[in-house]
């Protein structure tokens, strides 16, 4: 077996990397402009933890703020991708 068949069946055997997708969120009310000043950093990107339908799970960036979000966005935030 040469180099090569064995760096194929090794590449082969790897899990498949799972990429961290994020989305940028917009505080509308002054709750939000509040958390995200004082608790996000005022960074705009957050990691999406999980999703369902119709809601994403967000993680802020220093993991300091999590919560729901509904995929259009609600009262307190707005959600873009």
């Amino acid at each position: 077996m040469t180099f090569v068949e064995v760096e194929k069946i090794m590449n082969s055997m790897k899990t498949p990397s799972n990429k961290k997708r994020f989305v940028n969120i917009i505080p509308k009310s002054s709750k939000a402009k509040n958390r995200f000043v004082n608790i996000m950093n005022s960074f705009h990107a957050m990691e999406v933890e999980q999703e369902t339908d119709d809601m994403l799970f967000l993680v802020s960036l220093n993991r300091q703020y999590c919560t729901w979000v509904p995929k259009i966005g609600n009262e307190h935030w707005e959600v873009s991708k």
